[in-house]
């Protein structure tokens, strides 16, 4: 399996996060080897972690960024940035309740990859129950920055 990063966090994530984030984006693809990232677009989070990997493919023209889509392309449109190497929408998806989407589609994703980078503080909510089931797949790096102290000024 080709090392691979997904993103989980809060879509009320705080903006001061973006530094520890974007040198966590850059040790994963130097430290790991990590070239290809998967991103959502709900919340605070997600847009961080897409403008990461976006600053970071400046630097390492092999790294790719995919936008993660819950609900089927013809059903929902998304304008996808050109940032954006392409979307992911997994087939499972299709017989799933809307309701349900979210959750699935981020089940998929860790169940495809080999890294997480995180950003979550609490248990409740779609991000909490995604990194717990993320805890129980065993081939997976997983790095919550909400648990790493704070970077030196």
């Amino acid at each position: 399996m080709e090392n691979s990063c997904f993103f989980i966090g809060h879509r009320d994530t705080p903006a001061d996060l973006f530094p520890k984030l974007l040198k966590t984006v850059e040790y994963h693809i130097t430290a790991y080897g990590v070239k290809v990232f998967y991103v959502g677009h709900y919340g605070a989070f997600d847009q961080m972690a897409a403008r990461a990997v976006q600053l970071a493919k400046r630097r390492d023209l092999e790294v790719k960024l995919f936008l993660l889509l819950p609900y089927h392309p013809a059903a929902r449109d998304v304008a996808v940035a050109k940032e954006f190497d392409g979307t992911i929408y997994p087939a499972l998806l299709e017989n799933v309740p809307r309701r349900f989407a979210i959750p699935k589609a981020n089940q998929y994703m860790v169940s495809h990859v080999t890294h997480i980078i995180a950003y979550v503080w609490h248990s409740m909510g779609g991000s909490g129950k995604t990194l717990e089931y993320a805890k129980r797949k065993k081939q997976l790096t997983i790095t919550n920055l909400a648990e790493i102290r704070p970077l030196e000024k």
